[in-house]
């Protein structure tokens, strides 16, 4: 790779993976065991560790660089769920750090398309325990405990640490989560679970200690705003028209997921007009050093998912706000 080039919005080859509930397909991926390959472009054949490793803020922008290094944040997949997946849970970065040295796992599903059965498990129907949690998922009686609720297309729904959860049933889904491997498997319903699925070290024992046991309560998200965290963003765009999207001060990557129709993300190379196509399922990165560009739609009823990991406002920790700005006894001088 030459670090003088320029890059530019990058597509990446589909890592599949098959199950016996269904499949998922990685889009957009630097887990070390799953690691996308740059699909178009001078990148070609380069994985996004690689990029990472090459041109670093680059890539993310100096703020995400600053805190999350060489790690490319967010990983984006496609799952196709044709029965019932196991039961999982993943913890907070927190967790994650502390124990395994790993990002945490915030993670949003986005309802594709679902048949008339699909349904997902999200937290629990009443308050309850790591006692009745281990032995219901033991004995294969866990889905008692569960708050299953049907699932439309264009639902959004967000998977906070520590929330069991599942689907099942016959639907698509994009999920869109922090860069990380931490998903624990609690309960296979009796089903073997595939090691390529879940990591075998990763159990039902290690994750009793950061469930949330509480009665489960949805959170709505309305309007283009689906999930505002300090982890990452997520906002629906219904492309219409061309858009342009430019900041002096940005500074960050965006990902542009394809939930419908096709669009193309266009930049000015040498006073001409460069243009990235990506359709249906597709996922685009654009990186920090492309902050000025156009998202064109080019067909009818073109929906995206912009997904993106915000600034944060950090304080200088040597400077105590609750320390007056004058001593006592000091004038005002101005």
């Amino acid at each position: 790779m030459e670090e003088d080039k320029k890059l530019y919005p990058t597509r990446f080859c589909t890592l599949e993976d098959t199950y016996s509930w269904g499949s998922e397909e990685f889009k957009l991926a630097d887990l070390g065991y799953r690691d996308s390959l740059v699909r178009d472009g001078w990148l070609a054949g380069n994985s996004l560790s690689e990029m990472m490793e090459m041109y670093m803020d680059r890539v993310t922008g100096e703020d995400v660089f600053s805190r999350l290094g060489r790690q490319f944040p967010l990983t984006v997949k496609n799952i196709h769920v044709k029965g019932k997946m196991p039961l999982r849970v993943h913890p907070d970065d927190t967790v994650a750090s502390q124990r395994y040295d790993l990002l945490g796992k915030e993670k949003l599903w986005y309802v594709v398309r679902a048949g008339k059965d699909a349904s997902v498990m999200l937290g629990f129907l009443k308050d309850s325990d790591a006692s009745e949690l281990y032995s219901r998922c033991l004995d294969g009686s866990v889905g008692q405990m569960l708050n299953t609720v049907a699932v439309h297309s264009g639902q959004v729904i967000r998977i906070a640490p520590g929330t069991v959860h599942a689907a099942q049933g016959d639907l698509d889904i994009i999920e869109i989560s922090e860069a990380s491997p931490m998903d624990f498997c609690l309960c296979g319903w009796g089903e073997e679970v595939s090691t390529e699925e879940f990591d075998e070290t990763l159990t039902l024992v290690d994750a009793l200690d950061f469930i949330d046991y509480r009665r489960y309560v949805a959170e709505k998200s309305s309007g283009e705003s689906l999930l505002n965290i300090p982890q990452f963003c997520v906002n629906r765009l219904d492309l219409k028209t061309p858009l342009r999207v430019h900041g002096e001060n940005s500074d960050q990557f965006e990902l542009y997921t394809c939930v419908s129709g096709s669009a193309a993300v266009q930049v000015e190379v040498l006073g001409q007009t460069a243009s990235f196509p990506f359709g249906e399922g597709e996922t685009i990165l654009v990186p920090a050093e492309c902050p000025d560009f156009i998202l064109a739609p080019t067909a009818a009823g073109t929906v995206l998912l912009e997904s993106l990991v915000p600034h944060l406002a950090l304080k200088d920790a040597y400077i105590n706000p609750d320390v007056p700005a004058k001593l006592e006894g000091e004038e005002d001088t101005e």
